[in-house]
């Protein structure tokens, strides 16, 4: 067993015959749960398993595998299923994956994974890369360009960031919490596994169609609601575009489970306005902050510490603090090192974020490799002015572009087929009102298709492939700047 994670067994222990899980018909107690995880552990040492990934959906059987090879000791890689083929093949050859535990298919025969005595998928022992010592964990970023990159992280780490969440959310006493996101996102891995589990909470786990997310950016609201009203779930954790359908469905007086007591948000900038929205339907949303690297969760409101437009205030295990250009840097548990990379040095760690503090609470800017300078000299965070324009009915997308220019531009998706150019004009000149200046859209062009995986111009958990998009309108930019500069266009 990995060192650390003998509390959290011990907490199983003592919850014991509550309901610990459920999925569907099926359920287990906190008994039956550690009885389960025993006998994988036992399955995966007699195997000699020495890494295995998960590539299932999400289900009581994803989490049993996962505290299975934290019992026993053993390295557990997470395989996002909204990366692509190419990106998993990436993920199982990097981590040196021996053991993969999902469907026996085309794909996994394909990387040499057969059946063995026991049922579990293995293939040969293959060239594993040293990792930093302690790792029981490789969590893949999907970051904004080329591969994932694997963040290590070990046990202590990720259970301090779930305790912590449990003292947080305390005084809502949550005893029912609905997994949503894929579970091998790693902030629903912590916040929506580990702290439910320390705290003796009961997890729902559906598979994500069941819950309404198909595919890698597919959403269907009616079931999703549907979800959250059978269930009646306590907690959530959702994306801000999740949480925007939730509001949207409120608003048009659909109805919503009433047991609701503690919604985290995060994964994105959220608008103020949308949390405002929110709290006059009386919903209790929380927006925090986190990033791989501390194991997910860094920050958060909670309903005794709480100012929106804010992302909280620093976890109890952790502490905060500026640097001379406003990027954030934390000190406290963290990640091991990159896979394949020396451990980060010095005792604070630079997030990449920029922000600053209204009292205890944490404001973000946006990205620090994101700001880009205008031909007048301004810093833009286009991640603020992409927020406020998302905010509005018919835009569903927005990318926001001025390095070097006169003038930003704005590419956007209309949320509808029928959406007309003079409601994304409407739309525009709405948040240019609330801007200042030299951050307001004073171009734009409407995209001909989504933003996606599919073609490249952004990840498969949404975040947009900046590089990737201004390569891609590169040339449509360039012919709207001439044009309007040809016709003296007023800024």
């Amino acid at each position: 067993m990995w060192p650390a994670a003998d509390s959290l067994f011990t907490a199983l222990q003592q919850h014991g015959e509550r309901l610990a899980l459920g999925e569907g018909e099926r359920r287990l107690s906190y008994r039956q749960l550690l009885a389960e995880v025993g006998q994988r552990a036992d399955q995966l040492r007699r195997s000699e398993v020495r890494r295995l990934a998960l590539a299932l959906d999400n289900g009581i059987d994803w989490l049993l595998w996962d505290l299975a090879a934290l019992w026993a000791g053993l390295v557990c890689v997470p395989l996002p299923g909204f990366f692509s083929p190419a990106q998993q093949r990436h993920v199982l050859g990097s981590a040196g994956i021996d053991c993969l535990i999902g469907a026996d298919n085309a794909f996994s025969r394909e990387l040499g994974f057969v059946a063995d005595a026991s049922g579990l998928l293995r293939r040969a022992q293959p060239a594993a890369p040293e990792l930093p010592a302690g790792t029981c964990k490789i969590t893949y970023t999907s970051g904004t360009t080329g591969q994932p990159k694997g963040v290590c992280l070990d046990a202590l780490t990720q259970l301090q960031v779930a305790a912590s969440l449990v003292q947080a959310s305390a005084t809502c006493q949550v005893e029912l919490h609905l997994c949503v996101l894929p579970l091998a996102t790693l902030l629903e891995n912590i916040a929506g596994v580990y702290a439910p589990l320390l705290a003796g909470a009961r997890i729902e786990l559906l598979p994500l169609a069941e819950v309404g997310l198909l595919g890698a950016s597919g959403f269907d609201l009616p079931r999703f609601l549907g979800a959250l009203n059978r269930l009646q779930p306590h907690s959530l954790i959702l994306l801000p575009q999740l949480l925007l359908a939730l509001v949207s469905a409120a608003e048009r007086g659909l109805p919503l489970p009433v047991a609701l007591r503690f919604i985290a948000v995060g994964g994105g900038r959220v608008a103020p306005q949308l949390l405002e929205r929110a709290e006059a339907l009386g919903l209790p949303v929380f927006e925090g902050y986190g990033l791989s690297e501390c194991a997910s969760v860094v920050c958060l409101n909670t309903p005794e510490n709480r100012r929106i437009g804010t992302v909280g205030t620093p976890l109890g295990h952790l502490e905060l603090r500026l640097g001379e250009d406003g990027e954030v840097l934390v000190k406290g548990p963290r990640l091991l090192g990159y896979l394949g990379e020396p451990a980060p040095a010095g005792d604070w760690l630079g997030t990449g974020d920029l922000g600053h503090f209204d009292g205890p609470f944490l404001v973000l800017h946006g990205r620090k490799k994101h700001q880009f300078i205008t031909a007048f000299g301004r810093n833009v965070n286009p991640e603020w002015v992409e927020a406020e324009l998302v905010q509005q009915l018919p835009i569903a997308q927005a990318w926001l572009h001025g390095e070097a220019l006169p003038g930003n531009v704005a590419v956007l998706v209309p949320r509808a087929a029928d959406t007309s150019d003079q409601d994304l004009a409407a739309a525009v000149a709405a948040v240019n009102r609330q801007l200042p200046d030299y951050a307001r859209v004073h171009h734009w062009l409407r995209a001909a298709q989504p933003f996606g995986a599919a073609n490249q111009l952004a990840t498969a958990n949404g975040r947009l492939r900046r590089a990737a998009l201004l390569q891609h309108y590169q040339s449509a930019i360039d012919q709207l700047m001439a044009t309007e500069s040809r016709y003296g266009d007023a800024l």
